[in-house]
Order: structure tokens, then C-alpha cells, then sequence
């Protein structure tokens, strides 16, 4: 038997990675829906656009190719280009083509490492911005991901040019969603969170996602000489942080949390946390959002004890999106079948693990590489579903019981018979609405852009990943590859071997690279 188990094991390193896994993906596939990449080209997609990667972890190594898999479902060519989408059927809420701007900052994030990323990306940010694509529907840190992808694509030219109507965008929501408290009110039905336990009000999500869009645009005027500009984005910015910091933290919880207001211009009585009725005053997962886009300090740090505790935010198929100890968590719903009140969420994990993210990134002490590669292997763990039949299938959708992996959106309208106006059957089927392969590539592979000429490489690992290797990530037009390998007895810094633009690096544990 351990004979068999070795042969098998040489034959799956003997065949192509990509095709074994496409081949498994394929088979296990309804394919209901087709965009652009419909399953029998989606090997030859792969392999033009996907970095290659192998893992020592195979429930990692997996999800990133079941990640790329589906993600490439959502390419989608209309009159005005190539757009991403994020359900595959069609939906009554959506806008031109089927499209929602929910996670378009998710999207392009998860894009930008696609060796063919640049022309898909430039052609989502038009429709966005000068094509018919609602870009107000929900709440988004778009400008914040779009950045980055600049940042990585030198693409700085043709997102210049989108200055002024990065700023039509930033002041329309500050026409509609600015308090006189100096914060954005927001609906949880609008930051894509219904039926959450804070519900509507001064948020930590738009706050924070408004912070990320207010310093882009300052740093883009400042790169047009536009000084006078630059310094009213980077004021509004410096605003913004004061109240996100001073408001919206519970200094007694330990913990960023919602003031309820039920409109933008009602009269908020009290900012002490302890006069707000204990129905809405609840930790939710989205107080770990403002670490994503560095609102936070050491004063903030008691915060993440909560995210693996019992009673807090722990979950084996990733974080809940209310703590567990609170009253109404996971209360049920007979009218609604997306529920923000526990349930985990891809949209919400994925958040999360950007925060720690920057959290390793800066050295904290509260999140260290076993705390992140725990919550990425319980995120890859949820990618599963089991068959009537007892098969066990590569599956992702919308939300997901946190104990248990059953998709529950998907038990729910299915008991309901599918109902058309909900966008029929198997509507959450390879939800877009999330990252998986950005997460491994900047968090465990630990590729950081510093801005327009750096790169910082620090694998943030531990000693349960034996090693790593991904090829062919495209960061400044040129190539880098990075090999990891455990330390061991003998070896105990030469781990790392890396390739860019042609030139070997040998001989690290971490490694900073100038263009």
C-alpha cells in the first residue's frame, strides 16, 4: 500500500501541475455559464496567465489553482471591453452587463498578478470610470487597488489621466454619505453586509475604505504638480483618520466598531459606546478593516485576541463576521438568505487577512506568520462541497456556515426552489467576490511593492511549510521568481533563491530589490 502511495505521489510531479488540476476542476464542473474562458480553453488561459506555483501545502497549492480556475469564469467582453463580474448568472441588482462594483477592489487586486493583467485591468478601470458602470452602487476602496496595480504595471500615465474623474467620484459620496460629525454614514445593506447586527450608521468599512481613496487621489495630484489639490486630499485625509481613530474605537472592547444612525442627518445623542443599545453595540469583523489601510497604532493591538477566540471571531472555515458571544449572533432569518450576523464570508476573510497583511508587514507582535497561514488554510479549506453522492468537490459561493463548511446561501435558496428573481439556480456557484491568490502571494510568499522602484521579499512562514516555489510574476515589466526551503540543521539562513530580471539572488531570508 505505502508502495502505491509513492507511485503515486512521482506521477502527480511527473504530469504538468496546471493540467492535473485543470483536469480534476473540469470534471467535477457543471458548467452552467460561459464568458470568455469556457472550460475546455481554460488550460491554455492558464498557462499564458498564471504564475506557476508548488507548494509543500497541497490544500494551498490547490486553492490557488481552483482560485485561478474560477476567477477566470468572470472575464467577460462587452461593447465596452472587458469587464469582471462577480456573479456568473444574471442578477436583478446588478448594473450594465451584469456587472457590481462591490468587489472591484478585490478583482483588481486578485488580476494584477495575471501575466496578461495589464490590458483586463485598464479595461475594468474604463468602464468604471468612463464607461456606463455603476460605480456608486456600493461602497468600495477601488482607487486604493487601483494604486497598487499602477504602482506594479507602471502604469502611472493612464491612471494620471483618471485624476479628475477620481475626484468627481470622492466628492459625489461626500455629497451623499458625509455626516456633520466628519464621518461617512453608511447603509450595511450598501457595503454588500445585509441584515449585519450594527445595521446602518457610521461605519469602520466606507470610513475606512474613503481614507485609502483620499490619499490616492492627494499622492496623484501631487505627482500632476497639483499642490493645492494634493494638500486638500491629504488634509480630508488626516481628517478622516482623527474621527476613524477617536470615534469609532471602543477603547473599553478593544475594538473598532459602528455608532448606529439610521440616517446620515440624524442626531447622534452620545459617541460613548456604552449608551448604545446592546442590540447593535457588537465587535464585527469589519473593525479589523482599518489596518488594512494603515489607520492603526499599537493602541490598537488588543483587538486581534479576538479573532481566534471561541467566543470572539473563530471559525474552521474562516473568521465570523460577529463575535460569537453576542446575543443575536447567527440569529435567523425566514426572509433572507444573506446574513451578515456570523456567517463567514470569502468578501469578509479576504479583508481580514489583508489586515494581518500589513500587520506582519510592519513587524506588529500581534500577528505573527502562524496566525496568518492558520486563517489561509481554514479559507482554503471552505473550497469544498459535498455531493449528495458523498463526493467531496472544489466549490466556492457566497456564505458559509463557519463550523461546519455547508454553503448556506446556496441551502437556503435551493430549499426555496431556486426563485428566478433571486438569479435562479446555483446562483452563488464560483462566486467572485473575493481574493485567494493575492493573500498567498503577498502574504505567505511575502512580496511587498514599495512604491515605484522597491520590492521587499519575506516569506512569512513557520515551520510547517517545507517550502514554496512561484515563477514568473510580472512586478516592474520584468520577471521574478523566488524559491523557499525550510531551514534546517546545517542550513539555518541560506533559504531562499530568487530571480529577477535575469539575476540570481542567492542565500537569503529576506531580500529587498530596487528596479
Amino acid at each position: 500500500m505505502k508502495d502505491l502511495e509513492e507511485k503515486k505521489q512521482r506521477w502527480f510531479y511527473m504530469r504538468d501541475i496546471v493540467e492535473m488540476y485543470v483536469e480534476k476542476f473540469n470534471k467535477n464542473d457543471e458548467e452552467l455559464f460561459l464568458q470568455d474562458v469556457p472550460n475546455n480553453e481554460v488550460l491554455l488561459w492558464m498557462k499564458d496567465n498564471v504564475p506557476e506555483f508548488h507548494c509543500s501545502d497541497k490544500l494551498i497549492e490547490e486553492a490557488y489553482y481552483f482560485r485561478w480556475w474560477v476567477f477566470r469564469k468572470h472575464i467577460k467582453t462587452t461593447q465596452e471591453g472587458r469587464i469582471i463580474t462577480e456573479f456568473l448568472p444574471e442578477v436583478s441588482w446588478s448594473g450594465p452587463f451584469n456587472s457590481i462594483n462591490c468587489a472591484a477592489g478585490h478583482h483588481i487586486a486578485e488580476a494584477r498578478w495575471l501575466k496578461q493583467g495589464r490590458s483586463l485591468i485598464s479595461e475594468y478601470i474604463n468602464f468604471w470610470f468612463r464607461g456606463s458602470g455603476d460605480i456608486y452602487s456600493y461602497s468600495t476602496w477601488i482607487l486604493d487597488s487601483i494604486n497598487d496595480y499602477a504602482i506594479q504595471w507602471q502604469d502611472h500615465d493612464f491612471i494620471q489621466s483618471l485624476l479628475k474623474e477620481f475626484v468627481k467620484f470622492y466628492e459625489h459620496i461626500e455629497s451623499t454619505n458625509m455626516t456633520k460629525y466628519g464621518l461617512f454614514w453608511s447603509d450595511d445593506d450598501r457595503d454588500a453586509m445585509e441584515m449585519s447586527i450594527s445595521g446602518k450608521g457610521l461605519r469602520p468599512t466606507l470610513n475606512s475604505y474613503m481614507y485609502g481613496n483620499c490619499l490616492v487621489i492627494g499622492s496623484l495630484a501631487k505627482k500632476a504638480g497639483e499642490h493645492l489639490l494634493a494638500e486638500k486630499y491629504f488634509r480630508k485625509a488626516e481628517a478622516l483618520k482623527e474621527k476613524i481613530v477617536s470615534l469609532l474605537w471602543d477603547e473599553d472592547a478593544h475594538f473598532f466598531k459602528v455608532i448606529p444612525q439610521s440616517h446620515k442627518d440624524e442626531e447622534i445623542h452620545s459617541f460613548d459606546f456604552k449608551d448604545i443599545n446592546k442590540d447593535r453595540n457588537v465587535r464585527e469583523q469589519i473593525g479589523y478593516i482599518p489596518w488594512h489601510f494603515g489607520l492603526t497604532d499599537e493602541r490598537h493591538q488588543k483587538a486581534w485576541q479576538f479573532l481566534n477566540d471561541p467566543n470572539g471571531f473563530k471559525g474552521d472555515y474562516g473568521p465570523t463576521t460577529a463575535e460569537r458571544s453576542h446575543h443575536l449572533f447567527n440569529k435567523k432569518s425566514t426572509h433572507h438568505e444573506c446574513l451578515w450576523n456570523g456567517p463567514s464570508w470569502p468578501f469578509a476573510t479576504t479583508q481580514t487577512l489583508n489586515s494581518m497583511i500589513y500587520e506582519m508587514e510592519n513587524n506588529s507582535v500581534s500577528i505573527q506568520p502562524k496566525d496568518f497561514l492558520r486563517e489561509l488554510r481554514n479559507y482554503a479549506n471552505s473550497f469544498y462541497r459535498v455531493t449528495g453522492e458523498g463526493e467531496k468537490i472544489n466549490w466556492l459561493d457566497e456564505n458559509i456556515e463557519p463550523n461546519t463548511g455547508e454553503w448556506l446561501s446556496r441551502r437556503i435558496l435551493e430549499a426555496w426552489g431556486w426563485p428566478k428573481n433571486k438569479g435562479g439556480r446555483e446562483r452563488g456557484k464560483d462566486y467572485n467576490h473575493s481574493t485567494f491568490n493575492d493573500l498567498v502571494i503577498r502574504g505567505m510568499c511575502g512580496i511587498k511593492i514599495v512604491e515605484e522602484n522597491t520590492i521587499h521579499i519575506c516569506p512569512h512562514v513557520d515551520n510547517t511549510v517545507e517550502s514554496f516555489t512561484i515563477k514568473d510574476l510580472i512586478i516592474f515589466n520584468k520577471k521574478l521568481t523566488i524559491e523557499y526551503k525550510k531551514c534546517n540543521e546545517k542550513n539555518q539562513k541560506n533559504n531562499m533563491f530568487v530571480i529577477y530580471d535575469g539575476e540570481n539572488y542567492e542565500g537569503y531570508k529576506s531580500l529587498i530589490l530596487k528596479k
